[in-house]
């Protein structure tokens, strides 16, 4: 006979190889054809509605590593309230307007001069949805699981709808209206920009010192003075209308290089040093509040510059006299409207200058600085050129420089409801809290939206005019054109004449002979995702608003969070949602921002054909992802491995319960051994810290509890000693049902703890488990942490021996290092402890030596009367020796007993038993 037969070795077809690339595709096939994601709303249905909503990615290129972190994120979460207690339907989006459409189509050659508006935005529709296909495939791979097949996009006629009943409810409430201000203007754009839309990087620019002359100095400063303003923008001179000064600042004339010169005091000596001055003496000091009215004259042009009283003024730097140029800063535009200065703005939408800044017309503005600033040295009135290196505003799309620019455009009043803004904010839960702070202070803080764009691929803002100019923005306009787009798209817009988009025999009294314009601006694309609360929540049956939650990048407090903030206060008096989760970048494993210019990059798809999307999700899951993240090939190594334990422990579990049948093999919990107990109150904590991790969002605690539950408490510990019972006894010994006992209860509840994260794997585990009944992991429920009587004593004293055991442990390899033992079951423990250790060890009936995975076990004496070859530990001494006997051919423990039973004498007493009665 071989004895090697007569193990109940684990019997399983689950692979120990995940081989993920080509395992995960099939998986998804799976769930594809039997439509997962119905089947799964079809289970929850009638449960308490969670609704992520989800924002909507840019629909143009490949996914990046931010994508993937994202998407996850929002998985992890849906799959969890799916399995705990809710129904929580998840709808993709996609944001298809703006320019880097248009920008794409022109790098492919579209020749858009050469084609109607209409034409045009056809092919962008075209483009946008071939992004769409393309991203949702890469979505789909990561194993993410949403209505796949009704996203919503911000394209389609039905959102469009929506989005124009945002703006006339807006408009119905006096918060939308036309003005001209300075904004952030794109010349490589050609189109205002919202501040969502700017980044800041570092640019070189001229740093100039100018004299203004006094020509009226209202009795104040004499006429030989110069007001000295600073701006490292030269192009804005010719824009230059007045001088602001700080009404509370102490200003001084003084005397340096044979010209006199008014400069903040606090200022004086930073001007000094850096105009190089040699010798200066004060003249004179003033109150800001009295230079009010006085008016110095333009270095270049025949003109007056107005000093004005502003308390936008600082002493930061320059000199506390602020050029003012109404047409090309805010705070400039602000106090030249308190002083009734015109809005001049000599630069058009190429960032060109016009004929208004004489001598440097058709220049572009960057390119004027040279000229101008030569002008100014001509004219006597350089102080001081240098260079300095700042941060300063760009398109956040073609990452070229931006400039404050006047132009007429559609703003939303923040203003106007700031208050309730600021309110909304308070009632929402942050993750992380600082969000909180960061989204109030950009309320608190931010001036009117610019929402109008100078660009074709967008929604229409929906205005028309009369013919003596008078806008119209009706109910009866805004739900008419609602209605024509909601039938027909947008496009509609660019193709038929006003008249035919205004409602039959509409009549204005601004328009007595029937004549009308529109408006040929688009809407800003925040202002489109920002709608899809009410495009999205509010048109679709599964959804509700607010949502329970918005979850994404950090940038977002900027972007989407804001805009959507915006325009449901505006219209509801309430925010989108109840919360708000953000997370950070995804970095290289420097922590340097990923760039294929320094080939630092990690593409989801290269990973997931290496490795697999749950290793990808793995390691989603953990990371600190409410700060930025690392992602490299070392670090995915490091997951890959984890992900090996885990997956090996699933193995172990299924391969031992393959005769295991829960419905009549199944130990009641109090008949179960005390080391069997005590694993279940393990696993119900687990069960209970897990579930509280998820509920918390805090996915690195749900990695880090089931990876060492999995290495700790079951490789290391249970599993290690039970192979001894699992394989060596007899199929239904009582022992051997209680530890199985165990281990199914385990394996059940660690694939649902984990199926939120391990989509694949979870499923894969799931078909594996011959009494799981459900066609698939997502149509259960998350374990419930049971109540167990005596847990609290049961846990202390188990863990009092596990302490134990580790110093055993520790005994055993140093004896392994001294050569006196080869494998541990080759050597026999004797223990030399303490009154309390040996009431525990007397309180244990288990078999002492079965669970240190020895031959032979004894306590044999006290503490004190270790011997001198002992180990000694704190509240332990120890003396390993060689066990005594022979080893057993089919258990391989070491004893005296081998040969006693004259048919098996290569066996102990106990396999001869176990063979005999059933071989």
């Amino acid at each position: 006979m071989e004895y090697k037969d007569t193990l109940l070795m684990p019997k399983t077809e689950f692979p120990m190889r995940g081989n993920l690339p080509n395992r995960e595709p099939e998986i998804q096939a799976k769930w594809e054809e039997m439509n997962i994601y119905e089947k799964v709303q079809k289970h929850t249905e009638g449960r308490p509605l969670f609704i992520l909503h989800d924002g909507p990615p840019y629909a143009n290129g490949d996914i990046h590593m931010g994508h993937a972190l994202n998407k996850i994120l929002k998985d992890f979460i849906v799959r969890y309230k799916s399995m705990s207690g809710f129904c929580s339907p998840y709808v993709p989006g996609w944001d298809t307007h703006g320019l880097p459409i248009e920008q794409a189509l022109t790098n492919k050659g579209v020749k858009r001069k050469e084609m109607t508006v209409a034409e045009f935005r056809k092919l962008c529709e075209e483009y946008a949805y071939e992004q769409i296909n393309n991203q949702r495939e890469q979505f789909k791979r990561l194993g993410v699981r949403g209505d796949w097949e009704n996203p919503y996009i911000t394209l389609k006629p039905e959102y469009e709808a929506q989005q124009i009943k945002v703006f006339g409810e807006m408009a119905k409430k006096g918060y939308i209206y036309k003005g001209k201000k300075p904004v952030y203007w794109s010349p490589s754009s050609e189109s205002a920009l919202a501040e969502a839309e700017i980044e800041y990087q570092d640019k070189r620019s001229a740093s100039i010192y100018v004299g203004f002359p006094v020509q009226d100095g209202k009795g104040v400063v004499d006429q030989d003075v110069e007001i000295i303003i600073w701006t490292t923008t030269p192009w804005t001179i010719p824009a230059n209308l007045g001088i602001s000064v700080h009404p509370e600042l102490t200003y001084v004339v003084v005397e340096a290089d044979g010209r006199k010169f008014l400069v903040a005091e606090e200022l004086l000596e930073a001007v000094t040093s850096e105009i190089g001055w040699e010798n200066t003496s004060t003249v004179k000091k003033v109150a800001g509040k009295e230079l009010e009215g006085v008016l110095a004259k333009h270095p270049i042009y025949d003109r007056t510059s107005l000093v004005m009283l502003g308390e936008h003024v600082t002493t930061d730097a320059g000199t506390g006299c602020v050029h003012t140029a109404p047409g090309h800063g805010e705070d400039d535009f602000h106090v030249g409207q308190k002083y009734g200065l015109e809005v001049l703005c000599p630069v058009d939408d190429k960032g060109v200058m016009t004929a208004e800044a004489e001598g440097f017309e058709g220049l572009f503005y960057d390119q004027a600085n040279k000229p101008i600033t030569e002008k100014l040295e001509e004219a006597g009135a350089l102080l001081k050129l240098s260079f300095i290196t700042h941060s300063y505003p760009h398109d956040w799309r073609t990452k070229k420089p931006v400039i404050f620019r006047a132009t007429a455009q559609w703003f939303a009043s923040i203003k106007d409801f700031r208050g309730e803004l600021l309110k909304a904010v308070e009632e929402t839960k942050w993750v992380p809290a600082w969000g909180e702070t960061r989204l109030f202070n950009m309320v608190r803080d931010r001036g009117d939206w610019c929402i109008s764009r100078q660009r074709a691929w967008g929604v229409p803002i929906p205005v028309f005019y009369t013919e003596n100019g008078e806008e119209i923005i009706t109910d009866e306009t805004i739900d008419h054109v609602s209605n024509l787009f909601r039938e027909q798209g947008s496009n509609i817009w660019f193709e038929k004449e006003a008249k035919e988009l205004l409602p039959e025999d509409f009549s204005h009294p601004g328009s007595p002979n029937g004549k009308f314009t529109k408006e040929t601006d688009i809407m800003d694309v925040w202002f489109d995702s920002g709608s899809s609360h009410q495009a999205v929540l509010v048109e679709r049956d599964d959804l509700q608003r607010p949502a329970d939650l918005y979850l994404e990048g950090s940038d977002q407090y900027r972007g989407w969070f804001n805009s959507s903030l915006s325009t449901a206060v505006a219209v509801t008096g309430k925010a989108p949602y109840k919360g708000v989760l953000s997370h950070g970048f995804a970095l290289d494993g420097e922590g340097r921002k990923m760039s294929k210019s320094i080939g630092n990059v990690v593409v989801p798809s290269k990973v997931m054909n290496q490795l697999g999307a749950d290793i990808l999700r793995l390691w989603v899951a953990s990371v600190d992802y409410q700060s930025d993240v690392r992602v490299s090939d070392a670090i995915l190594k490091q997951v890959a491995e984890v992900y090996r334990k885990i997956r090996n422990t699933y193995r172990f579990l299924l391969g031992n319960l393959s005769d295991f049948n829960p419905e009549t093999d199944a130990v009641p919990f109090e008949q179960l051994r005390e080391v069997d107990q005590f694993m279940l109150v393990k696993l119900n904590k687990l069960t209970k810290y897990v579930r509280n991790a998820y509920d918390n969002y805090e996915f690195a605690g749900v990695y880090h509890a089931v990876n060492n539950f999995c290495t700790l408490d079951l490789s290391s510990f249970y599993l290690d000693f039970a192979k001894d019972v699992l394989y060596i006894e007899a199929a239904d010994n009582a022992e051997r049902r209680a530890i199985q006992t165990v281990l199914h209860e385990s394996l059940l509840t660690l694939v649902k703890l984990t199926a939120p994260i391990l989509s694949h794997t979870a499923d894969e585990v799931w078909a594996f488990i011959p009494s799981a009944k459900e066609d698939s992991v997502q149509l259960t429920d998350m374990p419930e942490a049971k109540e167990i009587a005596n847990a609290e004593a049961l846990e202390n004293k188990w863990n009092a021996f596990m302490k134990l055991r580790d110093d055993v442990l520790k005994a055993l390899e140093e004896a392994r290092n001294q050569k006196v033992i080869g494998k541990s079951l080759t050597a026999k423990v004797s223990l030399y402890v303490n009154d309390s250790t040996k009431e525990l060890l007397d309180s244990i009936s288990e078999n002492l030596s079965q669970l240190f995975i020895v031959s032979g076990f004894e306590v044999a004496g006290s503490y004190d009367q270790a011997p001198d070859n002992a180990i000694k530990l704190e509240n332990t001494a120890i003396v390993v020796t060689k066990a005594e006997g022979e080893t057993c051919e089919r258990c391989w423990v070491v004893t005296p007993e081998v040969g006693k039973v004259e048919e098996h004498p290569t066996l102990c007493e106990r396999c001869a038993t176990v063979v005999k009665e059933n071989y």
